[in-house]
Parts: C-alpha cells; sequence; structure tokens
C-alpha cells in the first residue's frame, strides 16, 4: 500500500487498520466523512487530496496527522 507522492518524494503508505484509523479521525475531524475517509489500495493520493480539501490543510499536515494515527512497527 505505498504511494509516491506525485507533488514531491516523500511515499506515503498506510499501515494497519484504516477504518479503525478512519473512525479516531472522524472523532478528532467531525466534519470528515466516511467519502472523505474512503481508502483504495493505489489510490493514496486521492484520499490525501480529499482530506486536504475538507480540512483545508496541505499536504504534508494531513500525512503527519494520518501518521500519528498509526501502529508504530
Amino acid at each position: 500500500m505505498e504511494s509516491k507522492v506525485n507533488k514531491g518524494t516523500e511515499v506515503f503508505k498506510i499501515s494497519g487498520d484504516w477504518k479503525r484509523q478512519a473512525d479516531k479521525l472522524k472523532e478528532k475531524f467531525p466534519r470528515l466523512t466516511d467519502s472523505d475517509l474512503k481508502f483504495e489500495s493505489g489510490r493514496e493520493d486521492d484520499l490525501l487530496e480529499r482530506v486536504e480539501a475538507r480540512l483545508h490543510k496541505k499536504r504534508e499536515e494531513v500525512i503527519d496527522i494520518i501518521k500519528k494515527g498509526q501502529p508504530t512497527t
């Protein structure tokens, strides 16, 4: 589940249980919807763009928010 970021060189990877992470994000950011957080393998950029638009945050901020909710390995 890796995707090269089109607008930079950082690789964005979702790990762990996405449903659980999405639920936590919706608790923290109630304006996020299930549609915003829909995840499809290989389409991480689409997910990032939807969350960026909904939260009015930059890509790097969204990646940081999502990474904070991921399990550490």
